[in-house]
């Protein structure tokens, strides 16, 4: 951790102002930013992280078995040393995000801000504590484990690392008590926030549906706590697809989405769907391939195989709705927060509306956020429709397909469920060595030597497939 919080004190060791103008007075020294553009650029940075495909550090569409590399296959094939990609995922979060979100609160904190109104103030903290709540979520579902009490403190270069469960614990508190406190009377960042404009009463339901995100990950390691949080959440979660996160890109640099630069203006042709997810939605002859495919050149929908080169020619591509520099970028939707109270009533927690209610309303949202027509007749479908005795592969199927470009949540998905049947990779033997955590970063282990080989082994080892604890069944088993 040492290098990444050397880095932080040469980054903007800011100051705290609401005046634009004094952006140019100084030259030679780190410039006072206002609170709310740190908070934006925090959005813009958590947007990016969540949307890239780069192979230097988010390599999730692969992991999800969304898509499939044509040329170099290391990703697939889950090698994290060549390229470093854990040292980047700590960079990307720590120093970028969640560092200019602790900034952000700092300065709307400070007494330049006593002239503004103490609720507006008090909302744009709550927001913040959300949107790190969210981040530290992740964090989480991607190592097991991370710095968290200790970590963005710049006079401790080697924080403890707090376990998953501590984390999850922490962040369900921290949650409700934003949400319970947040004022839909009072403004909050106005257009400073690119997500939601400053829309208290949006960001409310936002914190309410990251409760349910929350709670139901938790599902199979602590099923009373999972219940609990999912029946506070869901009372004031997601109504409809207008209460989306979704992230505004833009069609002119650098505002664009990273997928653009990743697909298009890069000039490469590295990515091509991956046979796992195309041969699953062939099988159902799901009209949303048009929206997540184009045609391969003999004229059918046909992946890469997985884990194994795929020449780009002969395979189908991502589709420019999926490639446009403008495609916005996913935070958290309707549809997902649907998938996941499906799940819920399913195990039989004490929801307002059966599982098949949820599980059809999820599907219905999924169709219309791509605009595709043909879900009444996909819902009758014998393979898709909802069946209570086999709840866990349905929704594990179509949530999986839903979270199509969203690779994070693909993943772990899979690693909930355990299904659908992925594919094994080009040199491993079965599905037990699919990748399930990322290792901590190297410098971790060098760096902060202590500290990672307490954490290392209070998780279980620092392998990829040691499991997060909120993953409980091996992956054979659960089937």
């Amino acid at each position: 951790m040492k290098k990444i919080y050397t880095a932080f004190s040469l980054l903007l060791l800011v100051g705290c102002t609401d005046s634009f103008e004094e952006f140019n007075k100084e030259k030679k020294h780190p410039m006072d930013v206002p609170g709310e553009s740190l908070f934006s650029n925090a959005s813009k940075d958590l947007a990016d992280i969540i949307s890239s495909t780069n192979v230097n550090d988010n390599v999730f569409k692969f992991y999800a078995q969304y898509w499939n590399e044509t040329t170099y296959t290391d990703e697939t094939n889950y090698d994290l040393i060549k390229r470093n990609n854990a040292n980047n995922m700590f960079r990307y979060y720590y120093r970028g995000v969640l560092k200019d979100l602790k900034e952000a609160a700092s300065c709307i904190s400070a007494t330049e801000y006593a002239l503004e109104d103490p609720e507006i103030k008090d909302n744009k903290l709550h927001i913040i504590q959300l949107l790190q709540a969210y981040a530290f979520q992740q964090l989480v579902d991607i190592f097991g484990a991370v710095p968290y009490k200790e970590a963005l403190d710049i006079n401790n270069v080697y924080p403890k690392y707090d376990t998953g469960e501590v984390i999850y614990n922490d962040l369900i508190e921290k949650v409700k008590a934003a949400v319970a406190d947040l004022d839909e009377d009072f403004e909050s960042f106005g257009s400073a926030d690119l997500i939601y404009g400053g829309d208290v009463s949006h960001w409310k339901k936002f914190g309410n549906s990251l409760l349910v995100k929350l709670g139901i990950t938790l599902a199979d390691y602590n099923a009373e706590l999972a219940e609990a949080t999912i029946l506070v959440g869901a009372a004031g979660a997601f109504d409809s697809a207008g209460d989306d996160a979704l992230f505004p890109y833009q069609t002119s640099s650098p505002n664009f989405n990273p997928l653009y630069v990743d697909i298009i203006a890069s000039g490469r042709n590295d990515f091509v769907p991956a046979n796992t997810i195309v041969d699953i939605m062939n099988s159902l002859e799901d009209p949303r391939r048009a929206a997540y495919f184009t045609f391969a050149p003999d004229g059918t929908y046909k992946g890469g195989a997985y884990g194994f080169k795929s020449a780009y020619t002969n395979h189908s591509h991502i589709p420019s709705t999926i490639s446009a520099p403008d495609f916005k970028g996913i935070l958290l939707t309707y549809s997902e927060i649907q998938f996941y109270l499906a799940e819920a009533a399913a195990r039989g927690f004490a929801l307002p509306s059966p599982a098949e209610e949820y599980y059809n309303e999820a599907i219905r949202a999924a169709f219309a956020f791509w605009g595709v027509d043909g879900v009444d007749a996909y819902l009758d479908k014998p393979e898709v429709k909802y069946d209570a005795t086999q709840w866990e592969p349905l929704i594990a199927t179509q949530a999986w397909i839903a979270f199509y470009t969203r690779g994070l949540e693909g993943w772990t998905s899979w690693r909930r469920f355990d299904l659908p049947r992925f594919k094994v990779a080009q040199f491993f033997f079965s599905e037990s060595d699919i990748s399930t955590r990322f290792t901590f970063p190297i410098n971790e282990q060098t760096l902060n030597a202590t500290n990672y080989q307490a954490i290392s082994k209070a998780i279980g080892g620092d392998l990829r497939t040691t499991r997060i604890f909120w993953d409980t069944y091996p992956v054979t088993d659960r089937r």
